[in-house]
């Protein structure tokens, strides 16, 4: 497996998810990273290439870390190659997709926002990946890849959720007296441009939940807190939104929130949707591309919304508040409507993808 890190992000964690899923398989895992970062457990052998990374990013530097990896590549002689990573960087691709990948390798697409997983040049995608084995976390994302680059080999396979495990850190002990709090929850990175928190804020500024005493915890790190705790300011909102940093154990605050909210502008397939329902907590979301419509039944296990709405969110909130069979009707439907994403379950098609590969077909 290749991945961008083992650090904090949803594509991170759904990789490193992966790697357990593949070891519970009886595969020899191997991960390479290609930054430093470490968060997220995973199973397996690390191949950390970000500990060669230098500080001045000079070319040099770049050319000898891809020379290690071609080395551990071609020492190890791997039957299968999953890449994880965001594939930007045209010439990196080009070199990397044409000159290291030599074993038969799948794509991985974490995310519907096309700059930050292909190259800017559309005619290049085409030409590196046409033919090669893709595979997007969404339904969407493998329709609309395909279509845009004429993708030969693509299909999706959703994430998987070790839900045993989330149910088992759910419920360790937690001495935060916030939890005694009546809160709606968002967890997740601080990155306003993917996220929209600003968007999750004013929402919850226009709906009734401050004045029935239901707070908006804010769970997670990034750059753009002090700009958040800023806005948070000027709506005047500083008794009613609490920011708690990222924490390797979300669930039990997913586990004791009224419904978790996600505000996003894309997404890939989001891991705090079919988490949060696991632990019968019902979902809010805009229906952004993509993820959210094949996770939620709209009044069924949670509410779907329309994207960039704020009115519309805020109305969604107070109905989770206000109409207690819509709510409970969301919450007893919950943990069942998620099953179907769980490790189990998206071990078998990631099984039969690797066995069906053919290698006569690659390089």
């Amino acid at each position: 497996m290749v991945v961008s890190s083992l650090g904090k992000g949803g594509a991170e964690h759904a990789a490193a998810l992966q790697s357990h899923l593949l070891y519970r398989l009886g595969y020899d895992v191997h991960i390479v990273t290609i930054f430093p970062d470490v968060f997220y457990t995973y199973s397996g052998t690390l191949f950390n290439l970000g500990l060669y990374k230098s500080d001045k990013q000079s070319s040099f530097n770049r050319i000898s870390r891809l020379f290690k990896f071609r080395k551990f590549l071609k020492t190890q002689n791997f039957d299968v190659i999953i890449d994880h990573r965001s594939r930007v960087q045209s010439y990196r691709e080009f070199i990397i997709s044409k000159f290291i990948y030599k074993a038969p390798t799948v794509y991985v697409i974490h995310s519907f926002e096309t700059n930050i997983m292909f190259p800017k040049q559309d005619w290049l995608s085409s030409y590196l990946y046409k033919h090669e084995v893709m595979i997007g976390v969404s339904e969407a994302i493998a329709t609309h890849f395909k279509k845009k680059y004429n993708l030969k080999h693509i299909e999706c396979i959703h994430n998987a959720f070790d839900f045993q495990n989330i149910d088992k850190r759910a419920s360790e002990p937690n001495n935060d007296p916030f939890l005694e709090t009546d809160y709606i929850l968002f967890y997740g990175r601080l990155d306003d441009d993917s996220k929209n928190l600003k968007l999750l804020i004013e929402a919850y500024k226009k709906s009734a939940l401050a004045r029935q005493n239901y707070k908006l915890l804010i769970l997670g790190s990034g750059s753009d807190k002090a700009m958040l705790t800023g806005f948070v300011k000027t709506l005047k909102l500083e008794k009613d939104v609490v920011f708690k940093p990222q924490t390797d154990n979300p669930y039990i605050y997913a586990k004791h929130a009224k419904f978790t909210v996600l505000s996003s502008r894309y997404e890939g397939f989001p891991l705090v949707l079919p988490e949060s329902l696991y632990l019968e907590t019902p979902v809010i979301s805009v229906d952004c591309q993509s993820g959210p419509n094949e996770i939620i039944q709209n009044k069924h296990n949670g509410l779907l919304v329309e994207n960039y709405n704020a009115n519309a969110l805020a109305e969604a909130m107070n109905s989770f508040i206000f109409d207690e069979t819509l709510y409970q009707q969301c919450k007893s439907n919950a943990k069942r409507s998620v099953e179907k994403f769980s490790l189990e379950n998206i071990c078998e098609d990631w099984k039969k993808l690797i066995e069906n590969l053919d290698e006569n077909n690659y390089k």
